[in-house]
């Protein structure tokens, strides 16, 4: 082993909710600590504008603001913030090597908190009215349109979900669907309880390939697939629910994944003791920062509790 190379007792891959209490949590036991920041450090939340259901701020707090808040309680007690990605984990007698696109390492643990990324539709217009009426969480977000008209783009058992979530505030909410109706994917279940909504409405062979407005959105432009035909749409705000996609891709060869990628756990242990993972790369239901944070502290502790015996 190069005897240059970083050496610590805990290495965290990610800087989300996930990442940030794992490594507040680890640095403050004593251990020495490193966090890889990754290709977007704060993850989801720096796209997200007001969070207001994480406790302790009564008047909600903006994204971007809660991940660097993290971020400085984190070197506060001792980690190190390292810059880039890790490409690879290898393992080796003396615990684990990690590859990294600007520093690599030797650690004695891993927590991989690398998160996942909503699956969106691409477009031009789309990214420039996420935050300003394009979301992909009904969950997080539905409480800001209250009394307003919405959509769900999906036909998986997410969209079901978030269409039953949204209206329960919203005035109305329309479900677009790119196929038919004979080929949702959502559990028979879920799209009958969805269809006897009564705010609930689907448009199938329908999908929306323009979003429009000045400062935020308010209005949509959709397309018939079946007729060609096209119309423009009042809307105050679209939720895509086509999945999300855990960044798993540098660790499959040694961690156990489903068959969509996130990472199998019993709690927050892998299938290689010493590994652990937590938050949205491990979690595909509830998918909030709070719980990314809880799975972070529970990662640490584990994490602690296989040092002190090892």
């Amino acid at each position: 082993m190069n005897n240059e190379l970083k050496q610590f007792d805990i290495g965290i891959i990610g800087a989300g909710p996930a990442g940030y209490s794992a490594a507040v949590y680890a640095a403050r036991a004593g251990f020495t600590v490193a966090l890889w920041l990754g290709p977007e450090p704060g993850g989801q939340l720096t796209t997200t504008n007001d969070v207001e259901n994480f406790i302790g701020f009564p008047d909600g707090i903006q994204g971007p603001e809660l991940m660097e808040r993290s971020k400085k309680q984190a070197a506060r007690f001792g980690t190190q913030l390292l810059e880039g990605k890790i490409t690879k984990i290898e393992q080796n007698d003396q615990g684990f090597l990690l590859h990294g696109e600007k520093t690599s390492a030797q650690v004695k643990t891993v927590i991989i908190a690398t998160g996942a990324v909503a699956k969106w539709l691409g477009t031009e217009s789309e990214e420039k009215f996420k935050g300003r009426g394009v979301s992909g969480c009904a969950t997080c977000d539905a409480f800001f349109f209250r009394d307003k008209n919405v959509a769900v783009v999906g036909a998986g058992d997410v969209a079901m979900e978030d269409a039953q979530t949204l209206a329960k505030v919203a005035a109305s909410v329309t479900v677009f669907v790119r196929k038919g109706e004979d080929q949702v994917r959502a559990s028979r279940i879920m799209f009958e309880r969805a269809k006897e909504n009564p705010k609930i409405k689907f448009m199938f062979n329908t999908e929306i390939d323009e979003f429009m407005g000045e400062m935020k959105l308010d209005k949509i432009h959709i397309k018939n697939n079946k007729s060609g035909e096209t119309s423009e749409m009042p809307i105050d705000g679209v939720f895509i629910a086509i999945g999300h996609r855990p960044n798993t891709d540098f660790c499959q060869d040694i961690i156990d994944t489903d068959a969509e990628g996130y990472i199998t756990t019993n709690g927050v242990k892998t299938n290689i003791p010493g590994i652990y993972a937590a938050g949205d790369v491990m979690d595909r239901v509830y998918r909030q920062a709070i719980t990314s944070a809880g799975t972070g502290c529970m990662a640490a502790l584990e994490a602690k509790k296989y040092l002190e015996e090892n």
